[in-house]
């Protein structure tokens, strides 16, 4: 088993969606200090995990981190690859 398939376990679709959510909010709300959105999207990641399963394990709570560290993931391919961030390009 390789890491794809093992991340690709432990994702959590609306765990993703929401810490995505909430990162964005917060990087909207807190734009001079931006290095804690992945611990804040880590944190809610096991915490909405946890909820969703109702109980605490730890292949749950990896599954949250890995979800919400995820969240940050497709911020940053969002905003790179497909330039959606909103500013413009300046090719060379």
């Amino acid at each position: 088993m390789d890491i794809s398939e093992i991340i690709k376990e432990l994702m959590i679709p609306i765990v993703v969606v929401g810490c995505f959510v909430v990162g964005y909010i917060v990087k909207k709300f807190m734009p001079n200090d931006n290095k804690w959105i992945p611990l804040i999207v880590t944190v809610l990641g096991v915490a909405l995990a946890c909820w969703i399963e109702m109980k605490i394990t730890p292949e749950v709570v990896v599954a949250g981190a890995v979800s919400g560290l995820a969240s940050t993931g497709v911020h940053q391919f969002a905003k790179e690859v497909l330039g959606l961030d909103g500013t413009k390009r300046v090719e060379k």
